[in-house]
């Protein structure tokens, strides 16, 4: 089932927790993610904006719903997607709290 996270300023973000997604309501901008140790860590892969699209900021707005998520379900995230490990958090330090470090926690 789809549960709508966000403020009327933003985007209207989805949650898609059957297919392990986030994405804006009209689901051509997404992030994609999986879960790891037991659905402790949520591996973000993937986020997608089409170039009709870009320069909106939805990939931040999707980011944000993902860490807010992660931060009320006690998870770690795994930022393999560049978008996130090159742009968003290096502009958003106040998230690397809720980024897995392995000094933290035994191995995957």
């Amino acid at each position: 089932m789809a549960t709508g996270i966000g403020s009327p300023a933003a985007a209207k973000i989805v949650w898609n927790k059957r297919q392990k997604m986030f994405e804006i309501e009209d689901k051509q901008a997404y992030l994609q993610y999986e879960f790891r140790n037991g659905g402790k860590l949520m591996n973000i892969d993937h986020t997608f904006g089409p170039s009709s699209k870009r320069g909106l900021g939805l990939a931040s707005h999707l980011d944000v719903a993902a860490f807010n998520h992660t931060q009320s379900n006690s998870l770690s995230v795994i930022p393999t997607c560049s978008y996130i490990s090159e742009t968003f958090v290096p502009i958003n330090p106040s998230w690397k709290f809720v980024l897995y470090s392995e000094d933290l926690k035994p191995s995957i």
